[in-house]
């Protein structure tokens, strides 16, 4: 979920509903989650200034510095796995990994 807010870009906020989209669960699975973040200080719920029955899920300052880290181990862990292949087969699979996600857009 912390990532589907990062995706969001700044204020890094969705709606519940939006949220339900981009992570596939079941709303009562989005609500158990929200509610465990928020209790972490990972993220807030706001009002939605458009809407005031509607709530926004907004990232807090920790949830995007734990985000962000977790994204840096990623990328870091890939590039370690990555680095074990030669040049040739590194520049192959970025082109096929780029054709696959043609698929995507």
């Amino acid at each position: 979920m912390l990532s589907a807010l990062r995706r969001a870009g700044t204020p890094y906020q969705l709606s519940p509903k939006a949220l339900l989209l981009q992570t596939l669960v079941s709303s009562g699975t989005m609500t158990n989650r929200i509610d465990r973040l928020v209790e972490r200080g990972l993220v807030e719920r706001r009002t939605d200034p458009n809407d005031g029955r509607g709530i926004l899920v907004q990232m807090t300052g920790q949830g995007l510095t734990r985000v962000d880290a977790a994204i840096t181990r990623l990328v870091d862990a890939e590039a370690e796995i990555l680095a074990s292949l030669p040049a040739r087969d590194r520049e192959r699979l970025a082109a096929l990994l780029r054709k696959l996600s043609l698929g995507f857009d």
